[in-house]
């Protein structure tokens, strides 16, 4: 098991970005075989005010036990003073190191997935949907293109509700800034032939981000004709995260929720090439 914190900052032109490792080293007694984990990089929710640890280790160790290596992302936020794109490069630079340190975390780097949840599924999506626009706002050379994403209760455009989380990635922009650049957060209208399949999960009760928001990312998709699964539970309100007793006070409503992460496991594992 390798369990370590790489700072992004000293890899990358950015202002932070922290990576948490939970690993699996090599699992085999027998020596010479190259089969290697696939990856999901987790990215926490929190309107991008902060990061939230419910949506952190608890989903990190779901994907681990599911025969993942993992890698929870921690993005500046508002009170950090940055603005977009900061966030979106931070994810992609993310994507960018797993994927050349692959060999030493025993992950595949042909298999690199994300999850993210509400505002960070927002930052998930806008790298699923045109992973092209980080590599034109970063000044060196990056590969962040996924194999795949999940976007668990994700806040998509404005136009759907819970703008407070795109007003965020704009505060401490210069004057004109926004108006230049916040089309690039509508991440449905970002969606085009080299967007990367998408396993959506949210719930009809949701009063914070509406389902609206999912659907609307699924029917870009489908425009597009790129694959996607979608699941929209009845019960169950904002920020269940793995909807299981740890991170949830009552979750006898919406204890069926819990198969999502399984869900999104066999998704991904339907884009890796070799069977694990």
């Amino acid at each position: 098991m390798i369990n370590n914190v790489i700072e992004l900052k000293n890899y990358y032109d950015l202002k932070g970005g922290r990576l948490t490792a939970l690993t699996a080293d090599y699992p085999f007694d027998e020596k010479g075989l190259d089969w290697r984990r696939p990856a999901v990089i987790i990215v926490p929710g929190g309107a991008y005010s902060f990061c939230s640890k419910r949506e952190g280790e608890p989903v990190g160790f779901r994907f681990l036990a599911n025969g993942y290596n993992v890698f929870i992302l921690d993005y500046l936020c508002e009170p950090d003073g940055v603005y977009y794109p900061e966030q979106l490069l931070e994810l992609a630079c993310a994507v960018d190191y797993v994927r050349k340190n692959a060999e030493s975390y025993n992950t595949n780097p042909d298999e690199i997935f994300a999850v993210g949840f509400s505002a960070g599924g927002h930052l998930t999506a806008s790298l699923a949907s045109d992973y092209k626009i980080a590599k034109s706002f970063y000044p060196g050379e990056i590969d962040p293109k996924l194999s795949a994403a999940g976007l668990i209760y994700p806040v998509i455009s404005d136009l759907h509700g819970h703008c407070a989380s795109h007003e965020n990635l704009f505060v401490h922009a210069p004057e004109g800034y926004k108006d230049k650049y916040f089309g690039f957060t509508r991440t449905d209208e970002r969606v085009c032939e080299d967007s990367c399949p998408a396993y959506i999960f949210s719930t009809f009760e949701d009063s914070c981000v509406s389902a609206l928001n999912s659907l609307k990312y699924a029917e870009a998709l489908k425009k597009q004709d790129i694959p996607f699964e979608i699941h929209i539970f009845k019960d169950g309100d904002h920020g269940m995260a793995t909807a299981d007793n740890e991170i949830n006070n009552d979750n006898s409503r919406f204890s069926r929720n819990q198969s999502w992460t399984k869900e999104c496991a066999d998704f991904f594992r339907s884009f890796c090439k070799e069977s694990f």
